[in-house]
Order: C-alpha cells, then sequence, then structure tokens
C-alpha cells in the first residue's frame, strides 16, 4: 500500500494554491462582505446593548405574545433572560444574540430563495446536494481556516463560519416545502390564468410556510450551537466565558456560562415552536 500513499491526491497543497489565489485576487470582494457584515452585527449590538434590559426583555415577551399567544410562554421566557441578568451574563448573552440574528438574516434571505429556486430546477437541487452534504458534514473547526484567513478575528469570522454551518438547513427545509405544493392546487390556478409568480406567492409559500418557520428555528438552534466555536477566532460573546473555564478548568464557570446557554437555547426554541402550551 506504499505506492499509493506516495502518489496521495494532493488535496492539501491544492487547497492552499486555492486559498492564496483568492486571498490575492479577491480581497476586494471579501473587504466588501466584512464591511456589510459588520455593520450589520454592529447595528443589531446596538439595538440590543443601548436600550435598558428590562426594555429588551419586554420586547422579547411581547413578540412571544405575538407568535404564541401564550401567557405561560411570555412568563418562561421574561424569567429566562431575568435568570440571566441574574447570573451576569447580560452583555455576552447580546452579543452571542447578535450573532445569531445576523446569521438568522444572511441564512434566510440567501436560503429562502436559493430553496424556492432549487424546487423549481429539480437538476439544480440535485447538483446543490453534494455541497450541501459537505457543509454540514465537513467538521465545524474546519470552516474557521478560510474564515481567519480572508476576514482575520472578530465577528465577522464568527459569523462567516456560522452561515456556512447553518445555511444548508433552510435551503433544504424550504425546497422540501415548496416541492410539496399539492400539484393539482397548482394546476387549478395555473388554468384560472394565474402567472407563476402568483403560484409562488398564493400557494406555494403559504403551503411550504410551517416548513420556512422549522427552517428558521433550526437556523436559530445550529447558529447557537456554534456559539463557543465561533470564540476561538475571537467573536464576543457566552463562547468566551467557556473557553476560559476550559482553559482554567475552572468547572464553576463551564457550567454557570453552559447553563446560561442552555437557557437561551430554551427561550429561543419556545419563542418559535408552534403547537405547545
Amino acid at each position: 500500500m506504499d505506492w499509493l500513499i506516495e502518489h496521495r491526491i494532493p488535496i492539501g497543497a491544492w487547497s492552499k494554491v486555492a486559498f492564496d489565489w483568492m486571498k490575492g485576487h479577491m480581497s476586494g470582494f471579501f473587504d466588501t462582505i466584512a464591511v456589510f457584515l459588520q455593520g450589520l452585527v454592529d447595528g443589531i449590538l446596538w439595538v440590543l446593548q443601548t436600550p435598558p434590559p428590562l426594555l429588551v426583555i419586554a420586547v422579547f415577551v411581547a413578540l412571544t405574545w405575538y407568535l404564541q399567544r401564550n401567557w405561560k410562554i411570555c412568563l418562561g421566557v421574561a424569567l429566562g433572560f431575568l435568570f440571566i441578568i441574574n447570573q451576569g451574563y447580560w452583555k455576552e448573552t447580546t452579543e452571542s444574540l447578535t450573532l445569531i440574528l445576523a446569521s438568522c438574516m444572511v441564512c434566510m434571505g440567501a436560503g429562502v430563495p436559493i430553496g424556492i429556486a432549487a424546487a423549481h430546477r429539480p437538476r439544480l437541487y440535485q447538483a446543490m446536494s453534494p455541497i450541501l452534504d459537505l457543509m454540514q458534514t465537513l467538521p465545524t473547526f474546519v470552516y474557521l481556516i478560510p474564515a481567519i484567513v480572508f476576514f482575520g478575528l472578530g465577528m465577522v469570522p464568527g459569523l462567516i463560519a456560522t452561515v456556512i454551518f447553518v445555511l444548508p438547513a433552510p435551503i433544504r427545509l424550504t425546497h422540501l416545502g415548496v416541492s410539496s405544493t399539492p400539484s393539482a392546487l397548482i394546476e387549478a390556478l395555473t388554468a384560472f390564468g394565474a402567472t407563476r409568480r402568483q403560484v409562488l406567492y398564493k400557494a406555494e409559500l403559504p403551503y411550504a410556510l410551517p416548513q420556512i418557520m422549522t427552517g428558521l428555528n433550526q437556523t436559530i438552534m445550529l447558529s447557537l450551537s456554534m456559539v463557543v466555536i465561533s470564540a476561538m477566532v475571537g467573536a464576543n460573546g457566552l463562547g468566551i466565558p467557556v473557553m476560559r473555564a476550559l482553559q482554567s478548568v475552572n468547572a464553576a464557570k463551564g457550567f454557570e456560562s453552559g447553563f446560561v446557554i442552555v437557557v437561551v437555547a430554551i427561550v429561543l426554541d419556545r419563542m418559535l415552536r408552534k403547537g405547545d402550551a
């Protein structure tokens, strides 16, 4: 088997050549993306950190009531955020929420149109499937390498790595929802003279809305799962105290910050989940 090892395919060398070429010829493109994403992050962070914490909590509770119409869930959301303030992690929580909200805006803004296009073009989805599989199965730490190479350290590379990892979820679920629209419904609308755009907005998107909302829920949960990993490239948030606790073998600090992450996950999940009391 030595001859097979000696003639191995130079995947690493090819990747390095590709990264070097992109870094040398596409720096302006990456700088533009960095400026846009940094502005998005700064804007969301300003919205979450400038008002008093209780006002921000009140907005989240009002949003929960609008989505759920359930006072028990609203109470749970309020208690969850108050617990976070009690533990002294409000600043880190708003930073993590900024990363989550920014990744949701990018992933849903790109994933839903791509999913719609893939549902209307089966060959496009077949070509995309291996790429989506690669994005979901490649170890998440690998995403950090190109993020650091092209964007340095900070919130932007953490956001980029998160988007790469999360983007397949809204694409697949949007594709599932749109492609599952009953053909009889589409044929009926077409028979009455509906255009492709009218079919999309009057039938396909309403029918696919539960799957799209599931995609949003999955986007938020997967983004939250990247909080600790994003801290490795300098992204602020709840991942920082977890990393510090790991480095100092501080079990108390680790469980404390880890439990806060769990509370954030529960709060966000209950806000978006439908059909629960």
